[in-house]
């Protein structure tokens, strides 16, 4: 497999020492309550609730254009509770994706525009497909190939998605590189 090399504009960009690489223009809360684990990239426009609980994301995850993480609402006693949000390691979160899930495990991938209700649970080597809807406090197990709306489980992810989502996540941060700047000779 081969992914493509993408370029990137250094003046738009930070990079912490941990190796993540997150757009400037992004909607980013509490960031006192987000713990990144390295090398994730984090594109224009994402937004990120760290001040209504704390959230979570691994290593080597991607969080395209426009998408929303946001911490689940619990009731607790008859309590209103924000609950955290764990991401585990190689995750890919397409464009558009709203994530109101209280755990994504590793090696998982939602395609676009895919709604994860309130609380929900994707486990390991799972894929949602483009435009799903997810209700709320719904779990999925394993190498679930999940669509539609309501989602539903409609087939099985090989065994071999753990190593396909490890190579895959790990060349796209290897190819996201910044723009050569060109340099003129006097």
């Amino acid at each position: 497999m081969d992914l493509p090399i993408i370029y990137y504009d250094e003046t738009e960009w930070a990079k912490t020492h941990t190796g993540n690489k997150v757009n400037k223009k992004h909607a980013i809360a509490g960031t006192q309550n987000i713990v990144i684990a390295g090398k994730t990239i984090i594109e224009e426009g994402v937004s990120i609730r760290g001040d209504l609980a704390t959230v979570k994301i691994g290593k080597h995850c991607v969080l395209k254009s426009r998408c929303v993480i946001r911490p689940c609402l619990k009731m607790f006693s008859k309590k209103p509770t924000m609950c955290n949000v764990i991401i585990g390691d190689y995750v890919f979160i397409d464009e558009d994706c709203v994530v109101n899930a209280a755990q994504i495990y590793a090696f998982v991938h939602l395609g676009a525009r895919a709604v994860l209700g309130n609380g929900c649970v994707i486990r390991e080597c799972s894929r949602v497909l483009p435009d799903t809807v997810i209700p709320a406090d719904a779990i999925f197990p394993p190498f679930s190939t999940i669509g539609g709306s309501p989602a539903r489980v409609i087939g099985t992810e090989p065994l071999c998605a753990e190593n396909l989502m490890t190579e895959a996540m790990t060349m796209y941060y290897d190819n996201f590189v910044p723009q050569q700047r060109a340099t003129t000779i006097a």
